[in-house]
């Protein structure tokens, strides 16, 4: 009697285990990313000829995004420009470049090769780092 109730539990345990796992849910569908530009056209912004460009694509209603210009503009010099593209202001370069989301900061050199990004706001120094590795090679 003992063995048929302990295969009884065994069963019904066994059923509940295969109800819930046939309920669960199925993985969500993979996200799409947002796209970073791997390539600007210096002439769309100022001073082409610089050696670096921190262009910051911001919204004026994006509070983060004040953040993320005063972080940026801590690497400002001679040789980085710092640009705040504000969408309202320079929607045509939101566009052109596929920017969906704010604030997203975008490194370029000379020829307007992206050497790194930030999506979202940097971390305090976390700008200055990044110029660090990319001056240092």
């Amino acid at each position: 009697m003992e063995r048929a109730l302990l295969a009884v539990g065994i069963a019904v345990v066994v059923a509940v285990v295969a109800v819930l796992l046939e309920r669960r849910r199925p993985e969500p569908p993979s996200q799409r990313k947002w796209a970073v530009p791997a390539q600007l056209d210096r002439a769309d912004f100022e001073r082409p000829g610089a050696p670096w460009l921190v262009a910051v694509f911001s919204s004026a209603t994006c509070e983060s995004c004040r953040t993320a210009i005063a972080r940026a503009a801590a690497v400002a010099s001679g040789d980085v420009v710092v640009q705040d593209v504000e969408f309202t202001a320079r929607r045509d370069l939101h566009e052109r470049y596929n920017i969906e989301t704010v604030p997203m900061l975008v490194v370029a050199d000379r020829q307007g090769v992206v050497r790194a990004h930030f999506i979202g706001t940097p971390a305090e120094g976390e700008v200055e780092e990044a110029f660090a590795e990319l001056t240092a090679r």
